[in-house]
């Protein structure tokens, strides 16, 4: 079968020096650091074949992520700006939805407690954590200790079938008779960064009461897909800053209740207005650009009333923070890290917000086949218009 998998050349950056968990010429928990001169490629690969516990699925769709992009994007000194866990080659490629087409008589669906049936229809997480270490058996598997992930260090979703085993995955058959197979399949492959949205905002961010106000910093999939999350759980005010229109428009659509182009106005200034001076529960930075917004964000939590602000930091950048550590002293205010979609309950219950209603399927504004790939992965790197781009096998 055919795929689309990333090569880069494994040089390590003049004087760092690599961790105790990284795999010399193969693994690295900082890409950013290492790899070199990305390209991809057009590779034949045989089926995988599916061990006792893992299921063989039919890849119907998967959606381009940032980090497919900023794995091939590269500074002028050619290395690439993924910060992340990463192991070249690999075919990319992890949110996805598909159909079982062959289960071991150990991959259990979660939800019937029964093998899987031939037909099913299932997303996955890309988290692929042991469920031995310290951090998985103290209810932290994003933070597994022998972590690896979909589509960038095993073998990922561009290509017509992947294997994975069944703990990771998720049926999405309860979508079928609301959305019919055609968007059900949409609405799957968008599950992981809703996931992601909701463990960063829910999980990370400690939630909101119904009534609080919170903010937005980029509308990236994941920043849309938040404004949904936030908004169905109460949130008087979702206020989304963000440059592009009509990337605001879409986050509008989605759940947001004020749109401001922080190119145009003070943010930091209109936010404060707009909660009438309350200032926000929480501020998702979802931009990639951390220093850049700061000033912004601390302005917002040192002049706002409102005491605990949660700041959460779920883009992934190679990027310094210049933090004054007395903004978050006198204002009781929280800076937290996100990283996956993992535990918690959460796809099931963004699976369950889907049945419900929350449509997240305007976040596809462009179709393509697998043919396609490449040349959009290079689209991206510039293109602030198109927020999904969904690849489809088939066509």
């Amino acid at each position: 079968m055919k795929t689309v998998t990333l090569f880069a050349d494994w040089l390590p950056k003049s004087g760092y020096k690599l961790g105790a968990k990284d795999i010399e010429g193969k693994l690295t928990y900082l890409g950013s650091k290492v790899w070199r001169y990305p390209h991809v490629e057009f590779v034949e690969k045989d089926i995988p074949v599916p061990g006792p516990s893992e299921v063989l699925i039919e890849v119907k769709a998967c959606g381009i992520c940032g980090s497919d992009v900023h794995m091939l994007q590269t500074f002028e000194d050619g290395y690439i700006y993924y910060p992340g866990l990463t192991a070249f080659p690999s075919t990319l490629g992890h949110e996805f939805s598909g159909k079982v087409v062959e289960a071991g008589p150990q991959a259990i669906n979660k939800r019937t407690g029964v093998p899987y049936e031939i037909g099913e229809a299932v997303c996955s997480e890309e988290m692929m954590w042991c469920s031995k270490c310290r951090p998985c058996a103290d209810g932290f598997p994003n933070h597994c200790e022998r972590l690896q992930e979909i589509g960038f260090t095993v073998d990922g979703a561009y290509a017509k079938y992947i294997k994975v085993d069944a703990r990771y995955l998720w049926s999405i058959e309860e979508l079928r008779p609301i959305y019919g197979e055609e968007k059900m399949y949409e609405l799957g492959s968008l599950v992981e960064p809703t996931s992601v949205a909701y463990n960063a905002v829910i999980e990370r961010g400690g939630g909101i009461r119904s009534g609080d106000n919170v903010v937005i910093m980029g509308s990236g999939p994941v920043g849309i897909a938040a404004c949904a999350v936030l908004k169905r759980s109460g949130a008087a005010n979702v206020i989304i800053s963000e440059p592009s229109k009509s990337r605001r428009d879409m986050a509008l659509a989605m759940g947001a209740t004020h749109g401001i182009d922080p190119t145009k106005v003070n943010a930091a200034e209109a936010i404060l207005d707009i909660t009438n001076g309350m200032g926000v529960t929480i501020i998702l930075e979802a931009t990639g650009l951390p220093s850049v917004v700061w000033p912004d964000i601390e302005k917002i939590i040192w002049e706002g009333k409102a005491l605990n602000s949660t700041v959460v930091l779920v883009a992934r950048a190679d990027d310094k923070i210049p933090m004054n550590g007395e903004v978050f002293q006198v204002r009781r205010a929280n800076v937290v890290g996100a990283q996956g979609h993992s535990g918690h309950g959460t796809f099931p219950r963004v699976i369950s917000s889907m049945a419900d209603g929350m449509d997240v399927s305007p976040l596809i504004t462009k179709r393509i086949g697998l043919e396609e790939v490449p040349e959009n992965l290079v689209t991206l790197q510039t293109d602030r218009e198109e927020v999904k781009i969904t690849v489809f096998p088939e066509e």
